[in-house]
Order: structure tokens, then C-alpha cells, then sequence
């Protein structure tokens, strides 16, 4: 039997803490003292670097259209200071986001996401590519389908 990789457990406490159960108050324990959204298009904050405070701001709007959010990861490779996860996520559409007024029906989308660790293994940034469009492509025909 192998021993899972620290930083993939990490990771997955992480991804638990924060992006599923919302807990602003954990980003202390896993975020450096800055965090950069290197590659995110269609996210507000790529090409940022946050502070942990920023971290938690980005949390909480993002999270406020879909606040029963779940990454449901598929994979996860370590090498070096990076692990890489892939994921499936799900959500229900209950906050209203412009353009799009919650509708309560679940969105879902996939993508791919390389995080970086310094020494202390706090999480210093992403690198993601997702299905955004299709996500668009959701809420545009439960706007539809609504009307």
C-alpha cells in the first residue's frame, strides 16, 4: 500500500474546506501570503494577485450564486511544488448572477486545475482551464426554459 502524497491530501482539505463548505476563516491555513490566479480566463480575478484577504473576498462572491457548490475530484498528480486536479463541479443556480436570475436548477462544468505550493505547503496560485462556456450555455437555457 502507498502512502497518498502529502500536497494531494492538502489539496483535497483545501478543496473541501474552502470551495465546498465555504469557510472563509480557513484560507490562514492554506494560502500564502499571496495567491495568484495565474491563468483563469473568464474568471474576474485572473491575472491577479490576491492577499488572503482578497482570497477570501474572491471566495465569498464566488460562491454567492452557487453556495452548495462540489468539487468532485477525478484525479489528482504531484511533481514538485505543483499538483495537478482534475475535477467535476456541481452547483445549484440559487443567487442571481447579471443577466442570469437563479433559476434553482444545477449547473455543472469540468476543468483542470494546477495549484502551487511553497515550503509551508499554503497553496500560492492556480493555473486552470474549465468549461466556462458551457456553463454559460447552461444558464442560458434555464433562462429560456423559465421565460
Amino acid at each position: 500500500m502507498t502512502t497518498p502524497h502529502p500536497r494531494k491530501q492538502r489539496l483535497a482539505e483545501f478543496i473541501r474546506a474552502i470551495w465546498d463548505e465555504g469557510d472563509a476563516d480557513a484560507a490562514d491555513r492554506f494560502i500564502a501570503e499571496t495567491y495568484t490566479i495565474h491563468h483563469d480566463p473568464g474568471d474576474p480575478w485572473h491575472g491577479q494577485t490576491l492577499d488572503r484577504a482578497g482570497f477570501r473576498d474572491r471566495l465569498v462572491k464566488s460562491r454567492a450564486a452557487f453556495p452548495d457548490q462540489r468539487f468532485h475530484t477525478q484525479a489528482m498528480f504531484a511533481d514538485g511544488d505543483s499538483v495537478v486536479m482534475t475535477w467535476l463541479w456541481s452547483a445549484t443556480h440559487s443567487g442571481d448572477i447579471p443577466g442570469f436570475p437563479a433559476t434553482g436548477r444545477t449547473i455543472r462544468m469540468s476543468g483542470a486545475t494546477v495549484y502551487g505550493f511553497d515550503r509551508d505547503d499554503r497553496l500560492t496560485g492556480h493555473w486552470q482551464i474549465t468549461d466556462r462556456l458551457g456553463v454559460y450555455q447552461q444558464l442560458q437555457a434555464n433562462l429560456m426554459a423559465a421565460e
